[in-house]
């Protein structure tokens, strides 16, 4: 079985998501949506040539591999080779645009000298639990395994299965051997296999594997639509699939970025194509939410799992998605992620499923109030919607008093502003007596520190500028204050009043998080130490400028600090996660910095070691091995591919 922890490649459609080992194996299927949830145990393919036993596709020690995509997709092909009998298999996987089926093709082409009987094999293990527990139900073509409220339906277009085995099958799928008297049992993993016959030297078979995923309907029912899967043209669909992602690719390409003239150039064009293409599979269509990451860690070993949506997160993607023209993706997420998922006293909690339910949490952070706040004003500066922030205009107001509170509570700042009490202020109250504070302290933005952070406050001076900006760009016809009862007198005071707090904020900063020791801004109150997330002040939050002479110095620190020797910046000073990798997020973090202050040079080394350290599809990583230069842990991270972009952009103006 392959590293679970390593999606070497990711393919999906609107509803379901699945991804693969760099040899080919389907590590997960999730359905309806792409954070919840996953079936797989795993799902396991080979082949039994001449007799022998049977060769696993992924795991054999005679099979070579190459893995691809078709140009400009999300269709992938994976080649294996064994060497032993020369047979090459050529697996091709895509889903279907609108169905929710997984599409695999399987060509066998015979490159020896002798005639090879191939019969192919399928063993598939679904996760199972005592309240929902797997069974299985051989049909024509092929297996429905199914539980209370799903089944995964595997059958074959025009063939059916020569074997199978229900109970047991673990036991004896290594030689092929695989018998069972009953067409239905009560096992999560079952096998059956296919007759692919005698292919001669130089010949080439074909088996066409559909993968249908839906609810537990009556078997009538079901069986109708696994005759009408059966019956679909899968040589149109491949074709209107691999149509489909080029228009997607030429649509988007917003930045029109020409053919490459050099490999360094294609780097960079392909990074950027494949950002376009990951995207809509981490998107939910319908609300507009975003996953981090396709799930590397189901089990939570090693991580919190990747496959939620933090509102951090999706606030740099939906920068992006608006620079490559999908705003109305990015509109989703606040009209409907956003408003859906606030909390009554205007908060955001720290992630939530992509349907907007609340997902498993350990801490509250203030930046992520702040960024949709700042998220709200870039995307009307994209689009210049002024429907889009009326829409907007009240969820953003409530997230602000929240804020208000919680800097007046924290960094001491009054707030000459009088207010009736409120539900909310009732609750804050209850919360400092059963506290000693109105609101739980914050952690950072990497959500292992607790305390007063730089980045956090920085977050929250933006996203008062911002809702200032909102206020005036309304304020130009003053009906559309009128559904929120607004008034311009009291808009005017809420004007001063942020204003006043913004000043109290930038006096905390540069008296507070500025070390004069080391002539440099630190990370917080506490530790003191050098963090990429100071870059925060100037980019995207605008509190400093970027030639500012502290801001300069801070610079130059975090180079002697946190920049390894491999030319990777990571997060912070004696950052051990994962062996304290460098992160591409920290390396364009910086390449966005220098190219504000104007150092083009220094700019293009840092962006450099992204491009020549890009995974093998040019996905790129959360971390970056300094021993390998290869993606390290999560491969496909939305936030490293969102920062790409707004790169690029900066690059290609």
């Amino acid at each position: 079985m392959g590293n679970k922890y390593i999606n070497e490649a990711i393919i999906g459609n609107k509803n379901m998501l699945a991804t693969y080992t760099e040899k080919g194996e389907l590590q997960r299927l999730y359905f309806p949506s792409k954070d919840n949830r996953q079936y797989l145990e795993y799902f396991h393919t080979g082949v039994k040539i001449n007799e022998s036993d049977v060769i696993y596709l992924h795991d054999d020690i005679n099979n070579t591999y190459i893995q691809y995509y078709d140009t400009d997709t999300n269709i992938l092909n994976t080649e294996v080779t064994n060497t032993y009998f020369n047979l090459k298999m050529i697996q091709t996987d895509y889903m279907l645009l609108k169905e929710n089926v997984l599409a695999k093709k399987y060509t066998f082409i015979n490159e020896g000298k002798i005639d090879l009987n191939v019969e192919f094999y399928i063993h598939s293990s679904l996760m199972t639990d005592d309240n929902n527990m797997v069974s299985c139900r051989i049909t024509d073509g092929g297996m429905i395994q199914y539980a209370h409220d799903f089944t995964i339906s595997t059958v074959a277009k025009g063939k059916n299965i020569k074997r199978h085995q229900i109970n047991g099958s673990i036991q004896n799928i290594k030689t092929g051997e695989i018998h069972d008297k009953d067409y239905i049992g009560m096992s999560n993993d079952s096998s059956i296999s296919f007759d692919i016959g005698t292919i001669h030297p130089n010949e080439k078979k074909e088996l066409q594997i559909c993968i249908l995923l839906d609810e537990n309907k009556n078997i009538s029912d079901l069986e109708r639509e696994i005759d009408r899967i059966r019956k679909i043209d899968y040589e149109k669909e491949y074709m209107d699939t691999k149509s489909y992602w080029r228009k997607y690719v030429k649509k988007h390409n917003k930045l029109n970025i020409k053919e490459p003239k050099n490999s360094y150039e294609e780097q960079i064009f392909e990074i950027y194509k494949r950002s376009i293409l990951l995207f809509p599979l981490l998107t939910n269509q319908e609300t507009g939410g975003v996953i981090a990451a396709a799930e590397v860690d189901e089990k939570r070993t090693q991580c919190g799992r990747y496959a939620y949506c933090w509102p951090r997160d999706a606030v740099f993607i939906t920068k992006a998605m608006d620079i490559l023209g999908m705003e109305k993706e990015a509109e989703k997420f606040y009209k409907i992620f956003c408003q859906k998922t606030q909390s009554k006293n205007g908060m955001w909690e720290q992630r939530f499923y992509t349907d907007g339910r609340l997902a498993p949490c350990w801490g509250y952070q203030i930046d992520e109030t702040a960024s949709v706040v700042h998220g709200v004003w870039n995307h009307y500066e994209r689009t210049k919607n002024e429907k889009f922030l009326k829409e907007n205009l009240q969820m953003c107001e409530k997230a602000i008093d929240f804020l208000k509170r919680y800097v007046k509570d924290w960094l001491g700042i009054e707030d000459l502003e009088e207010r009736e009490k409120d539900l909310v202020q009732e609750e804050i109250e209850k919360q400092r007596e059963n506290q000693g504070h109105k609101y739980h302290i914050s952690y950072d933005l990497w959500e292992m520190c607790e305390g007063i952070h730089l980045y956090s406050l920085a977050s929250i001076y933006s996203a008062f500028e911002s809702i200032i900006k909102i206020y005036r760009v309304l304020d130009k016809n003053t009906s559309n204050f009128e559904n929120n009862r607004l008034k311009e007198e009291k808009i005017n005071k809420n004007e001063k009043a942020i204003q006043k707090l913004q000043m109290g904020i930038k006096e905390y900063i540069e008296n507070n998080l500025y070390d004069e020791s080391k002539k440099s801004y630190v990370r917080n109150t506490e530790d003191k130490k050098m963090d990429i997330s100071i870059l925060g002040l100037t980019v995207p939050f605008e509190v400093v400028k970027p030639n500012e002479k502290r801001m300069k110095n801070t610079v130059e620190r975090m180079n002697l600090s946190i920049r390894t020797y491999t030319g990777g910046y990571q997060r912070f000073e004696q950052d051990h996660y994962r062996n304290g990798n460098p992160w591409p997020i920290a390396n364009l973090w910086m390449t966005l910095y220098y190219l504000e202050s104007g150092e083009n040079k220094k700019a293009k080394e840092t962006f450099d070691f992204v491009v020549k350290t890009c995974g093998k599809h040019y996905f790129l990583g959360e971390q970056v091995d300094n021993n390998t230069l290869k993606p390290n842990w999560v491969i496909g991270l939305g936030w490293s591919h969102a920062m790409f972009i707004l790169v690029l952009e900066k690059l290609y103006e």
